[in-house]
């Protein structure tokens, strides 16, 4: 049996993210996110994935950035995932939606102090005069929580990308690779092999 044609797509993801984490040196759950602006251009850059259920994969940004402003326009975006040392890949297409004021709190509020210390001080993909003029605006994020917790900021939350196709790709010899979309249909999903 094809062991990359299964019922459920997420399942299958899951095994090779597991698969990843034991073999990848670094951030097994860094993807490429890939969204377009209002001039229609493509613009790319890598993120890690901060979650994945049957509802879709979630990840976290400021929302005034760039890929912010660029998802809050069109919701169009797709990951990639490329694990080298497996020799696959998956890329995921499909529209984002905000995940939950509560979901977005949760994430914020687990990760270090210095992380949501730095969701305040930075104006994501704004113009920045200097390393110093960063360094202060730190320094002044950090007395300002100084003894309490940094909420989370009104312009940073997350969005799940709900996926419309999922295709996996495994490495084949002389390049006779193995290539599966997943698309949803009905209750379930839908598999089409495709050429290398």
């Amino acid at each position: 049996m094809d062991d990359m044609v299964v019922d459920d797509p997420h399942r299958l993801f899951d095994e090779w993210m597991a698969a990843a984490e034991a073999s990848e040196l670094n951030d097994a759950n860094a993807m490429t996110v890939a969204t377009v602006g209002a001039d229609g251009r493509p613009a790319a850059r890598i993120l890690l994935l901060k979650g994945h259920d049957a509802q879709g994969f979630v990840f976290y940004s400021n929302l005034d950035s760039r890929k912010g402003q660029e998802i809050q326009g069109n919701s169009a975006v797709a990951l990639l995932f490329h694990w080298k040392t497996l020799r696959r890949q998956v890329r995921i297409e499909g529209p984002v939606q905000p995940v939950t004021s509560e979901e977005a709190d949760a994430y914020f509020a687990s990760r270090a102090r210095m992380s949501r210390i730095g969701a305040w001080a930075s104006d994501q993909s704004r113009p920045l005069e200097s390393r110093a003029a960063l360094e202060a605006r730190v320094s002044e994020m950090e007395a300002r929580f100084d003894g309490q917790e940094p909420p989370r900021p009104e312009n940073w939350s997350g969005f799940r990308l709900v996926p419309e196709r999922i295709e996996f790709w495994r490495d084949g010899a002389f390049r006779l690779h193995d290539r599966i979309i997943y698309q949803p249909d009905g209750s379930g999903w839908r598999t089409t092999r495709l050429y290398p």
